[in-house]
């Protein structure tokens, strides 16, 4: 047990920290009823946090406050989709005030997935969680997949060299290469928007 404890804590410093996970992340390590028997005692020693049930995070201190950070809701919803074997996506409403292309904030953040609907309280936060049809469902990564509910949400009228722009400094040269893959897969438009996204020389917005 305490070799999987070590083991478990060793792979969670090595991330950095910060990250929302479940015992189904550690099932390389060991059985089941172990990790979950790991995972109990580091929080009763204070290693890591507990979220919810089966939800967990290593802290990460905030240098400026020196207080540790939860996971953002990305992450968590993330975690959630792992847990159990779904695919999860933000709702348009959500991943666009994500991306800061909205100043609606939902009173509750909302993500689609082709499993079942539940609700999850994360701390102060409920995370509702709706079925959608899988067609419904961007394929790719994360990222991807909240740029291009974004982008459904506001509407091909509404894209323009600010919002472009204003995605494009979201993301990282990882996550942008991923989204170009990921584009083979969508619409016209939206494909032609993302190739503005990851390509900075190219200043008009393409309507296809």
């Amino acid at each position: 047990m305490d070799d999987i404890q070590a083991t478990i804590l060793d792979r969670l410093r090595g991330s950095g920290g910060g990250k929302a996970f479940t015992p189904k992340d550690f099932l390389d390590v060991g059985r089941r009823d172990a990790v979950d028997q790991a995972l109990s005692r580091l929080v009763r020693k204070g290693d890591i946090c507990r979220l919810g049930r089966g939800l967990y995070y290593y802290p990460r201190t905030n240098p400026r406050l020196g207080i540790a950070v939860q996971p953002d809701i990305d992450d968590i919803a993330d975690a959630l989709a792992r847990k159990t074997g779904t695919r999860i996506a933000p709702s348009g409403a959500t991943a666009a005030n994500r991306l800061g292309l909205s100043t609606q904030v939902p009173a509750k953040p909302v993500y689609l997935t082709d499993g079942r609907s539940r609700r999850v309280q994360v701390g102060d936060t409920e995370i509702v969680i709706k079925h959608a049809a899988p067609k419904n469902l961007p394929i790719g990564s994360g990222i991807s997949a909240t740029v291009i509910q974004a982008l459904r949400y506001i509407g091909r009228d509404a894209v323009t060299p600010e919002v472009v722009s204003r995605i494009r400094r979201k993301l990282s040269g990882t996550q942008k290469a991923q989204l170009r893959n990921d584009s083979r897969y969508i619409i016209d438009w939206i494909a032609d928007t993302v190739r503005l996204i990851v390509n900075k020389e190219e200043e008009v917005v393409a309507h296809g």
